[in-house]
């Protein structure tokens, strides 16, 4: 693998997208705590929203500003040449974003997103994950909420249990806040691009080798009452499951026959069949025109919350691991998921790319295998909390 003298370029590190609501959460996380002489930039497509931006932020006169469009391919060239990682929060990804990814791979620049799409991440395997093998680029998705508190929860919990022996992982999550803009456009989309988002998978299958010698599987499961966490249990159909079946399928570490089920916990039985229909609805809403169209105005891309609302929202995810003769509880988590912590999230994997010692890997990689322990480490000292409650 070539760097492809990465080392001499003039940024370490250049956030796409900065002038949106977390994209600017996400500067003004960079800005309070990048360490002296990381040289780093905002992007965009405005260079006067990106340079008032600039002015709002610490030490705003040592940060860089690049201009770059997803319409302007040479632009976005550019803006890849001239980092060593790019972050972007400009999505939805699977209508905006491959051209970044490309460029990124083209040049060996490291890439990280927030998108929470498995239609763009399967697209995007198929697309440069070779090329980004031969440049050396990591081309490393969902890393905000979608999914790096599940990722790295179970790649946390898998540690906690023998090895070479088969083990299971059932992920129960929890939240206390709003969804984000982002969040709801890329729902909406993916429920009405059901029959694209299967072709992109079985395009994946058909490029992806197969796994020798062990097992992964995700099994969707069935809604049940949860006595380990005193919850109901109910599928939760988010990417979260797919980018952790690829962590296990990548690290032997998971063992030779390993399952994950990924589950929303809802502690009482009318609010759960409540949260069946609502998503039932919007299901069927979102393969209507002009219902997605309205939908997709009550809450846009950009929108968010107020920091008073930020401050009293939380998440937590609960895992139960077995395997060996061994069970283990442990939970992650944190403030409000999908801006604040989101924002932490990828700013920190972006400082965790461009700063630290970490495992030799290129193509489409997830967190546990690109940054793994490097990255716990982070987001544990920046207050994110990976516990192990009980072990039997």
């Amino acid at each position: 693998m070539s760097r492809l003298n990465a080392a001499d370029r003039p940024y370490d590190i250049v956030l796409f997208g900065a002038t949106g609501f977390v994209g600017e959460l996400t500067a003004r996380y960079l800005a309070e705590h990048t360490p002296e002489g990381l040289r780093w930039a905002i992007a965009g497509r405005s260079e006067e929203k990106l340079r008032r931006l600039r002015e709002r932020l610490p030490g705003g006169a040592e940060i860089g500003v690049l201009r770059a469009d997803v319409s302007d391919p040479a632009s976005l060239r550019e803006l890849a040449e001239h980092a060593r990682v790019v972050a972007t929060t400009v999505g939805p990804y699977v209508r905006y974003g491959d051209g970044l990814v490309a460029a990124c791979a083209e040049a060996g620049t490291d890439y990280l997103d927030l998108t929470g799409e498995p239609e763009f991440v399967d697209l995007t395997y198929v697309r440069h994950d070779a090329r980004a093998r031969e440049t050396g680029a990591r081309l490393v998705h969902a890393c905000g909420f979608d999914s790096v508190p599940h990722d790295l929860g179970v790649y946390f919990t898998v540690r906690q249990l023998p090895e070479g022996v088969p083990l299971s992982v059932d992920g129960y999550v929890r939240v206390g806040a709003t969804f984000s803009g982002g969040t709801f456009a890329s729902a909406l989309g993916q429920f009405a691009r059901g029959r694209r988002l299967r072709a992109a998978a079985l395009e994946r299958r058909r490029h992806e080798p197969r796994l020798v010698g062990r097992r992964v599987v995700t099994p969707t499961g069935a809604p049940r009452f949860a006595g380990e966490v005193g919850a109901w249990a109910l599928p939760l159909p988010t990417v979260d499951a797919q980018i952790v079946r690829r962590s296990a399928k990548a690290l032997e570490r998971y063992g030779p026959d390993f399952r994950y089920r990924h589950y929303a916990a809802v502690r009482h039985l009318p609010v759960a069949v409540g949260g069946v229909a609502a998503v039932g609805a919007l299901l069927a809403a979102a393969q209507v025109p002009p219902a997605r169209r309205w939908l997709s105005g009550r809450l846009a891309p950009g929108d968010g919350p107020s920091s008073e609302r930020r401050a009293r929202s939380w998440f937590s995810v609960r895992f139960v691991g077995e395997g060996g003769g061994r069970k283990v509880f442990t939970e992650v988590a944190g403030g409000d998921p999908g801006y604040d912590e989101t924002a932490k999230m990828l700013a920190e994997a972006a400082l965790c790319l461009a700063l630290d010692t970490l495992p030799p890997t290129a193509g489409q990689v997830t967190t546990a295998v690109a940054m793994g322990d490097a990255l716990t480490e982070r987001l544990r000292a920046a207050g994110i909390d990976f516990r192990v409650a009980t072990i039997r």
